[in-house]
């Protein structure tokens, strides 16, 4: 089994240090949220993960979610792992209090999130949809609704889903052919078929709401015409209580790749109860709600994934024997930790994943601002960066926790190839977030077509960058570093140029150069980050002098060996795409 303790030093460093924007600081609710509250929920966190969900990721890869007889069974130790789970309240951890929650902010609740990925992935999912439901549900339900669901799913005693996919359409939505037809009574019948539904069925909770894309006859064509609907796998009734069951049932589950504890259901609505969330016809930017903060909840998903490959593959290079290193003097073999490969392999990891947490607490801070700062102006401008950032977070994330999984297995060497160790099981159980919630490829696309060549976004992101440039320019200590990011901004503003450039000339060129140019966007994003860490590491040095050299040490590491990444990226994609779209693949 693998072995996990979950980085609360790493958290509360970012928490402590680099909580520094100053919208997010002026959120009035949040003033008397303290790093001692936050230190006293993190460490409660890292004790459930470790002693009790993290035995569930082994547990639910052999012996995984089955459906028998119409019902899905969870693995064993599943339901009670959960029922204490919800009596602890981590399911309530970032809902509104008016509904049951704590109100924690995303600068918390994201550390949550990844511990929950880094112990069990597919354990998490069972909470993590209830969670996006609970977010559409409060931004465009009527308080009746409100009212009546929300309660229930921040305890953690209904969970919730997204349905939208289908097995004909799945980024292309338009085609969906699920009807919703209006009853006298104002509620609606739901009838289709909807696949790839994470958690769509199971036995931990009482009762699944699931929020379904459908069509009412006589809407407009494509998804101008898609309506959302809230269609509860048991009736409500009026008292709250649940009463009998709805149109939904549950045709299959999925055999699948990794993440076998956790159910992908495909479900059969037939003449379902469904109630209308938001307005007639405009179903899909209320679901974007959920879509949206679940795709970075995804890209945290990746990150969590790669500390734990980090901690393992760590704690094996510090075991493991294998020849000599150079300038032994041993007689035997050394640990394979001295080896300078095995080093960079672990470097290339532990800076990563780091940078990613950094990043990933910078975009929090910023999701805080657009849900609950006081000023609409200020509250629109955060938004459009969390917008810039999310197709960034899931893919730039998700790709480089394939990269680190697949490190990690190679550190272990052969014993990481066997199921013994359970890193190849972080391997497959990752390989699913570049894919779900839209693909990494589709995230790219949405980048440079949305966000960079039909958006003013892109210069307010890139006077962050240099805002943080000017702090450390003059700075012995940080001017080296603060130079090559300007290097690398240059190069990404070069290859922005360049795509509006050939957008009017060749969209294959521009198309062909997505996924490079969201490499190099996420990249220069890390080093951004990186640059403020070692500008606090170099101000608190005295405080901490063994914790903040390793953070300047790997941050070093960062700019040398990673950051340069960056301009392979942008060579490979400039050279455009005539050979792509020649080759006759026969």
């Amino acid at each position: 089994m693998t072995i996990y303790n979950a980085p609360v030093e790493e958290m509360m460093f970012l928490f402590n240090h680099l909580k520094d924007n100053k919208n997010y600081n002026e959120i009035e609710k949040y003033k008397e949220i303290n790093s001692d509250l936050v230190k006293d929920i993190l460490d409660q966190a890292a004790k459930i993960n470790k002693e009790i969900i993290l035995p569930l990721a082994k547990i639910g890869d052999e012996k995984p979610c089955v459906y028998e007889n119409g019902i899905v069974r969870s693995p064993p130790g599943y339901k009670e792992a959960y029922k204490k789970f919800i009596e602890d309240g981590w399911t309530s951890l970032s809902c509104d209090p008016k509904y049951g929650g704590q109100g924690m902010p995303k600068t918390v609740s994201t550390f949550f999130e990844e511990m929950l990925s880094s112990s069990s992935l597919s354990f998490k999912l069972y909470s993590e949809l209830s969670i996006g439901a609970y977010n559409c549900i409060i931004h465009h339900a009527d308080q009746k609704i409100k009212d009546k669901f929300l309660p229930k799913i921040v305890e953690g005693k209904w969970s919730g889903t997204m349905c939208l996919t289908e097995s004909h359409c799945g980024t292309d939505l338009g085609l969906l052919k699920t009807k919703a037809i209006k009853q006298n009574d104002n509620s609606y019948k739901i009838s289709g078929q909807k696949i790839f539904i994470t958690s769509g069925d199971h036995d931990l909770t009482e009762n699944i709401i699931h929020l379904v894309l459908a069509r009412i006859p006589g809407s407009p064509s494509g998804t101008k015409g898609i309506s959302l609907f809230l269609v509860p796998k048991f009736i409500v009734n009026n008292d709250g209580s649940t009463g009998s069951r709805n149109g939904v049932n549950t045709a299959s589950i999925e055999t699948k790749m990794g993440i076998k504890g956790s159910p992908t259901c495909v479900l059969n609505f037939e003449n379902a109860t469904g109630y209308l969330i938001g307005t007639e016809n405009k179903g899909l930017s209320s679901m974007f709600t959920m879509m949206n903060l679940e795709r970075i909840v995804v890209g945290i998903q990746g990150l969590g994934i790669s500390e734990t490959a980090y901690q393992n593959a760590l704690a094996y290079a510090k075991e493991r024997k294998q020849g000599k290193a150079n300038n032994s003097k041993n007689k035997e073999a050394d640990l394979i930790i001295k080896h300078a490969d095995i080093r960079r392999s672990l470097m290339n990891m532990k800076s990563l994943t780091e940078g990613k947490r950094s990043l990933a607490f910078w975009v929090s801070q910023l999701i805080d601002v657009s849900l609950n700062h006081s000023d609409k102006k200020v509250k629109n401008s955060a938004s459009d960066l969390v917008s810039l950032m999310t197709p960034v977070i899931k893919s730039f994330f998700t790709d480089i926790g394939m990269e680190i999984t697949n490190d990690a297995i190679q550190v272990f060497g052969g014993y990481g190839y066997t199921k013994d160790q359970g890193i190849e099981q972080l391997f497959r159980d990752n390989r699913i977030t570049p894919i779900y919630e839209g693909t990494n490829s589709v995230q790219a696309i949405d980048l440079v077509y949305r966000k960079i060549l039909n958006n003013k976004i892109f210069e307010k992101y890139i006077s962050n960058l240099n805002d943080e440039i000017k702090l450390c320019v003059k700075n012995k200590n940080l001017s080296i570093f603060a130079g090559k990011l300007e290097k690398y901004i240059e190069l990404l503003m070069n290859f922005t140029s360049w795509l509006k450039e050939k957008y009017n000339t060749s969209k294959d060129d521009v198309s062909s150069a997505c996924n490079d140019y969201l490499k190099v966007f996420g990249y220069v994003s890390l080093g951004y980050t990186w640059l403020k860490i070692l500008r606090i590491s170099h101000e608190k040095l005295q405080v901490n002098r063994e914790f903040f050299e390793d953070k300047i040490n790997t941050a070093a590491f960062y700019f040398d060996k990673i950051l340069p990444r960056v301009q392979s990226h942008y060579i490979s994609a400039i050279s455009g795409s005539e050979n792509i779209m020649k080759t006759k693949f026969n």
